[in-house]
């Protein structure tokens, strides 16, 4: 079997990095949609974005970053963006209450993006990162990870790019419980992590 590894980006390389993001829609937004000012696409050039993600992820140096790097028997295969919430100013500036509920609950984590090789689709790996940020939020004392996946339709095909927030079995998987439906499709869920999450009631 595959073997899985998973690494803070800070902690691997540029290249790694860039072999993740290779193609697709990951090579033009390069995680940037709630990271960029404006309107990713009029706002900013792909130079610009390029630039950003390179900053976020501080790779090579003591932190912080910007998401995790997933590999397949020591080959880079996947990412996974997380990061403390206010880290996004999109989320709190977009006119969608549900992306920042709770807006004084401390220590929220969010993740936000998925991304997978090609050749690592349909393996499981979106399974393995989403465990891997449970993990992390406990190694950085998160209190609790946020998400915002998607559930498609029974039966309706996803493609990977409108799976890059994540599906909701997924998170399910990890332990994510539904917090809120906001839209037919779009949920948010949440992990509270240790004694120290805040809990409803």
């Amino acid at each position: 079997m595959p073997e899985f590894t998973w690494r803070p980006a800070n902690e691997t390389s540029r290249e790694d990095v860039d072999a993740v993001f290779e193609a697709g829609g990951a090579a033009r937004c390069r995680c940037q949609a709630l990271k960029a000012p404006g309107w990713i696409w009029r706002d900013t050039t792909q130079e610009e974005r390029e630039a950003s993600l390179v900053e976020q992820t501080g790779c090579g140096t003591a932190g912080p970053t910007s998401g995790l790097v997933g590999y397949v028997d020591g080959e880079p295969a996947g990412w996974v963006a997380v990061e403390p919430r206010e880290g996004y100013p999109r989320i709190w500036a977009r006119q969608k209450a549900w992306m920042r509920m709770d807006p004084d609950l401390p220590g929220v984590w969010s993740v936000t993006c998925f991304v997978v090789r090609k050749p690592f689709r349909r393996q499981g790996l979106m399974y393995e990162l989403a465990d891997a940020t449970v993990e992390y939020g406990r190694q950085v004392g998160a209190q609790v990870m946020e998400g915002y996946p998607t559930e498609p339709p029974p039966g309706k095909v996803v493609i990977w790019d409108e799976a890059s927030v994540g599906l909701l079995q997924v998170f399910l998987a990890a332990g994510y419980q539904v917090e809120a439906s906001p839209t037919l499709r779009r949920r948010v869920v949440r992990h509270r992590l240790g004694a120290t999450a805040i809990t409803d009631g």
